[in-house]
């Protein structure tokens, strides 16, 4: 399913929420292949268990878990049900999200706002404060929270969604100096434009939409899902080691300026 021979997880747990399609669903398969067991967090069942049916396919172990990361009390039972299912909870990838689409500032619903929000700031919120006590019993951990390069630039009519990845940012780093010392590690990754079904609903699936897209990427391409994985599966890899509070840029240089 991926190419995860050069990471070895065997008996680690990675606890994944958006794990049911895009870069949540490629780094499912990749810890799998790792050896890792893998709790596949989604809001939608059935988006989870077919992530699971392929993993357990590929000789893999994991189990689904329904989960809305906005309602603290299914997040707290999610975590437990990981650790029930698996005994430990060593990784967490904190992905759940979604995206405003491209609209100005005035034509945001409050809706849209509080929604974007409550998934994209609000449930890294809950995900980190129920998987920290595990953690810390344990003796550590590693949390990655996706964010994305929009947290790191603006981007025109896109501000909502931006406010809510630099949250995740912040969030993270602040977060990261909180229990350093508890030997658990938390990175914020920032993928840009990456090949899954959110670009299909931004770019309103059509071709002209994708060219648009595609023209804000120096390297003139999207990012593949596996990418964003194997750059989750390095930050918890020991190669990570010492690497925390960080935003990790994977966008083939579009953070980097104009040019």
């Amino acid at each position: 399913m991926s190419n995860a021979q050069n990471y070895k997880f065997a008996g680690k747990t990675a606890f994944i929420t958006g794990a049911g399609s895009g870069i949540g669903r490629a780094t499912a398969f990749a810890f799998a292949d790792a050896g890792a067991n893998v709790a596949v967090v989604d809001i939608n069942p059935t988006a989870a268990a077919e992530t699971v049916k392929r993993i357990e396919e590929s000789g893999g172990k994991a189990t689904a878990i329904a989960c809305d990361v906005t309602n603290s009390d299914q997040v707290k039972a999610a975590v437990d049900r990981c650790v029930q299912a698996f005994g430990a909870l060593n990784f967490a990838f904190n992905n759940a999200g979604i995206e405003q689409g491209v609209v100005p500032l005035t034509e945001v619903s409050e809706e849209l706002f509080d929604r974007l929000f409550a998934i994209n700031v609000k449930g890294v919120y809950l995900c980190m404060k129920h998987q920290i006590p595990v953690m810390d019993k344990s003796g550590g951990g590693v949390i990655i929270n996706t964010a994305s390069t929009a947290g790191v630039l603006s981007i025109r009519n896109q501000g909502s969604y931006c406010a809510t990845k630099y949250a995740v940012v912040a969030l993270t780093k602040s977060t990261a100096l909180e229990v350093a010392a508890a030997k658990i590690r938390i990175n914020a990754l920032c993928p840009g434009i990456t090949d899954t079904p959110m670009i299909e609903r931004v770019s309103g699936g059509t071709e002209e939409g994708r060219t648009r897209l595609i023209g804000q990427e120096p390297v003139g391409r999207f990012a593949r899902p596996e990418e964003m994985a194997r750059a989750t599966m390095w930050l918890c890899s020991d190669d990570g080691a010492f690497i925390t509070g960080a935003a990790l840029n994977i966008d083939g240089g579009q953070s980097a300026g104009i040019g």
